[in-house]
């Protein structure tokens, strides 16, 4: 059986483990409660420049932009393919990187790509693994800033604008609810007129005019659009990434208080057991004593 002192220092160690787990869980809601209330405020300008857009698809039939796909509607466009995959900055957070890696790798055909890291684990996965990743597109993914965002999207826009790439996707997590997480990837260009348009949807009651171009105006619009889009992408994985450590610290937690159960359990047993054995010796040296004084 352990020692005593053994045991009585593998529950200080439990003990202060719970604390740093319990801390971690109360940080993790906190950032997670303030970046939900983040996504909220910038919700209403995110689904404004979808309006745009659309009244721009309903006004103008026909526009030639490259930031659509061709007419033809041809889906294999030449050139490189970029990808955005967001992780985090480190662990401690479940299954959360797991499943953003594995939708990283399903990703990975012939085609030639170029990936952009968003996130330390992310960087550190294709470097253990020789995958050539942008390395000056490097941003962290703890609190994301809408400033920060327009930078990386202007970086991977000024990419496809020079042709250097023909596709841009984004891999990220979606929080679907406060328990459930799927890690997804979606295309942010270019897109189809039909992404912006339903079937459903009434022509307008007064077509408008677009200066100097509907191009023109689409142009602008698609910047902001894809920037907001990123920025609603890494406000959603960074809640997903502190909802799935709020959930590793609460396993860890009752990890931890199952275990001090079962020291605690050990300990009185070790305390009986030294008990018994410190009565016994001096019993037998009472009786040892008796019989010699008897002699």
């Amino acid at each position: 059986m352990a020692d005593i002192r053994e045991i009585r220092s593998r529950m200080k160690s439990v003990a202060d483990t719970e604390k740093i787990t319990k801390a971690m869980y109360m940080i993790s809601s906190s950032k997670m409660r303030h970046a939900k209330a983040e996504l909220e405020r910038t919700r209403p300008h995110f689904d404004a420049l979808n309006d745009e857009i659309k009244r721009i698809f309903r006004s103008s039939k026909k526009i030639n932009s490259p930031y659509m796909y061709p007419a033809d509607g041809s889906h294999d466009l030449p050139g490189a393919y970029a990808y955005i995959v967001v992780t985090s900055d480190k662990g401690l957070a479940g299954f959360y990187n797991h499943a953003v890696i594995k939708e990283f790798e399903s990703q990975m055909t012939d085609h030639e790509s170029k990936f952009f890291m968003v996130g330390d684990y992310g960087c550190k996965y294709c470097d253990a693994r020789n995958i050539p990743y942008d390395e000056r597109f490097k941003f962290s993914a703890d609190n994301p800033t809408m400033r920060l965002t327009r930078v990386m999207a202007d970086y991977i826009l000024s990419m496809y604008d020079k042709g250097e790439i023909s596709k841009i996707f984004l891999i990220y997590t979606d929080l679907e609810n406060q328990v459930s997480q799927r890690a997804t990837t979606v295309r942010l260009l270019p897109f189809h007129r039909k992404d912006f348009t339903d079937e459903n949807d009434k022509e307008p009651e007064a077509l408008f005019d677009f200066f100097p171009s509907a191009e023109t105006v689409l142009k602008n619009i698609v910047r902001s659009y894809v920037a907001e889009y990123l920025y609603s992408a890494l406000i959603d994985s960074f809640c997903c990434e502190q909802s799935a450590r709020m959930n590793a610290m609460d396993e860890a937690d009752k990890n931890a208080a199952q275990l001090m159960s079962e020291l605690r359990l050990e300990y009185n047993h070790a305390r009986q057991s030294k008990i018994t054995s410190e009565i016994t010796e001096i019993s037998s040296g009472a009786r040892a004593l008796k019989k010699k004084k008897n002699r």
